[in-house]
């Protein structure tokens, strides 16, 4: 199950692709046809409405098959409790005729043998069902996962107030002409109900519900166009992966992830996605590509790239990697901050990236608390001649403008800046704190708050800048991880870069794997700034995953470290202590990660 990613940074189609035509679909592609479906309908009568408040009087239940009968289930229970007598009247089922019945707890086992393998349907199925669940918990019984029809939920999605005034099971068994009334007795109503359920899948067929799957995701909300597009999904396989709505031009549409393709494609035509935007998407949609994966890291890396490539109209986020603003230490006699869009190999300090320029200029003006270095945007020579600005008035500038400082004395101040940006931001902080401090004293609590929202962009555009720096400086991480199944989850990270990803299942040798996955994987040359070998967002998936729990390191080339003083120390005060997602990953994992000798992976 090898998954290297391709040399190319978002290749249209990398990896093993589903093709949408052409293909034989297999039965279990298609679903299961609900001729092949065994149902088991059932219908309790019981003291009163609640899972124990109340107890089961009697369970009736019928099992058909293709329109035929397979068999059927009766018993009356004894409640152990007596029984109301509106109930009794409603039902006529009496004390005295539950007395020498048997109870719930030898009467479920049986149910449970007759109903193994079926599907449960039942009118108004939470209320039945769930008496059914807790008593089987009550009296340690295990309740198998069936799947459930409820009659009362699908009518309501099928028929107009035209043609019923109301769900109840009388009215829908007079709709349908039921052989069987209802008459609040178990076996009677759940015979009544097996007509009601064939009527419904008449009702249904005729709009494309064929198989058990449609059943269970039918709504009438979904247009009929909508629905005939599920087979669009019918080739996609059940493993985690990439999935690209195309229209008829071939133009993508949408990307997705997740973790079964099939399964997560099949939901677009279901009542349960209910984006506007996205319905607009599916009514244009001609065609889904699936893209199986190795890894769950590796899906989410593959999108964002695909999402960069193709810029799909239905996508809203990561669609513009390329659009970047950062924080510029410029190269003169005396330097200011220059807000740009490129990292330059001009040995210039930079502070970034951020996602909007609005964010970018407040972390400035905390950069310019703290160090009053110039901020007009004039070229200035050597020995400049120029009036002083308002700034150098107000003591907010040290004016090289006038040569009230040299060189080497304004050097030192753009040398404290440097620092901050890539290491210390600690007299940034102190400059911003004691400014908020003397604003709330003076009760200017909006003033504050301007300086705290300075602070903040500042202290998290740094801590996210030096995380980044510290694992793209690394020329090549590998790391592992378990999978449920005993195997190997195994990606090769080079400068921060996803370049292989895959799977050793368990009994082979996760070494020898991880050697094929490093001779395939891509080549990832250094590159200028924290960010120049992939996207922010892609950086940051990859150390999200490299901090999950029970990671391990198997191979470093490169120092991944993080400074002590660093940005990162500051955001628990910004930030109260909800999550340690800034804190750098290697403190986070200092105790309990292991890296990974031969001994321990296999």
């Amino acid at each position: 199950m090898s998954s290297p990613l391709p040399d190319s940074a978002a290749a249209p189609a990398p990896g093993p692709v589903a093709p949408i035509r052409g293909v034989q679909p297999s039965f279990d592609d298609l679903g299961t046809p609900l001729r092949d479906v065994t149902f088991c309908v059932v219908d309790l009568e019981t003291t009163g409405g609640a899972p124990g408040d109340s107890g089961i009087t009697e369970i009736g239940a019928v099992k058909v098959r293709a329109g035929e009968l397979v068999g059927e289930f009766q018993s009356l229970v004894n409640p152990a409790e007596p029984i109301p007598p509106f109930i009794a009247v409603l039902t006529g089922i009496t004390d005295l005729m539950v007395a020498s019945s048997p109870r719930i707890g030898s009467v479920l086992p049986a149910f449970l043998e007759f109903a193994r393998g079926c599907v449960l349907v039942a009118h108004n199925a939470p209320f039945d069902v769930g008496f059914l669940k807790h008593d089987s918990q009550v009296h340690g019984y295990d309740w198998p996962d069936f799947p459930v029809v409820d009659t009362a939920l699908l009518a309501r999605r099928v028929l107009t107030p035209d043609e019923v005034p109301n769900c109840k099971l009388g009215t829908l068994a007079k709709l349908f002409r039921a052989t069987t009334t209802p008459n609040h007795r178990a076996l009677s109503d759940a015979r009544a109900t097996v007509d009601v359920l064939h009527g419904l899948f008449e009702r249904v067929g005729s709009l494309g519900v064929q198989t058990l799957e449609d059943l269970q995701t039918f709504s009438a909300r979904v247009a009929p166009a909508v629905r005939k597009k599920r087979h669009l999904a019918e080739s996609l396989p059940h493993a985690p992966g990439v999935y690209l709505f195309t229209d008829d031009r071939g133009e993508v549409l949408y990307v997705g992830k997740s973790k079964d393709l099939r399964t997560r494609v099949r939901s677009y035509f279901t009542a349960s996605e209910t984006r506007t935007r996205i319905g607009e998407m599916i009514g244009i949609a001609s065609g889904v590509r699936g893209i199986e994966c190795g890894t769950s890291l590796e899906a989410e890396v593959r999108e964002l790239r695909l999402i960069a490539e193709h810029k799909p109209r239905y996508n809203r986020r990561s669609k513009f990697p390329e659009r970047q603003h950062w924080l510029k230490v410029t190269v003169e006699p005396f330097p200011r901050l220059s807000l740009v869009k490129q990292v330059r190999d001009d040995d210039a300090g930079y502070l970034g990236p951020f996602s909007s320029r609005k964010t970018a200029e407040r972390a400035m003006a905390a950069l310019h608390e703290a160090f009053p270095i110039r901020q007009c945007t004039d070229r200035m020579s050597r020995t400049p001649r120029m009036s002083p600005c308002v700034l150098a008035e107000m003591g907010r500038c040290v004016a090289p403008c006038d040569g009230r400082i040299d060189i080497d004395g304004y050097a030192e101040f753009v040398a404290g800046l440097r620092t901050a940006l890539v290491a210390d931001p600690g007299p940034v902080v102190e400059a911003l704190t004691r400014r908020i401090d003397l604003l709330s004293a003076d009760e200017r609590f909006e003033d504050a708050a301007v300086h705290r929202d300075r602070l903040g962009a500042f202290v998290r555009s740094s801590a996210r800048m030096q995380r980044m720096a510290s694992v793209t400086g690394c020329a090549e991480i590998c790391a592992a991880r378990r999978t449920e199944d005993g195997g190997w989850e195994l990606h090769v990270i080079r400068r921060g870069r996803l370049a292989a990803a895959g799977i050793a299942q368990r009994g082979t040798d996760p070494r020898q794997y991880l050697e094929m996955l490093r001779a395939s994987a891509e080549t990832v040359l250094p590159g200028i700034g924290p960010v120049a070998s992939a996207s922010p967002e892609e950086i940051e998936l990859v150390l999200r995953w490299l901090d999950q729990p029970g990671v391990r390191l198997v191979e470093m080339d490169g120092t991944w470290t993080c400074p002590i003083s660093g940005a990162g120390r500051h955001l628990r005060r910004l930030d109260p202590p909800r999550s340690e997602e800034h804190r750098h990953p290697s403190e986070r994992r200092q105790r309990r990660m292991r890296p990974v000798g031969p001994a321990r992976v296999g």
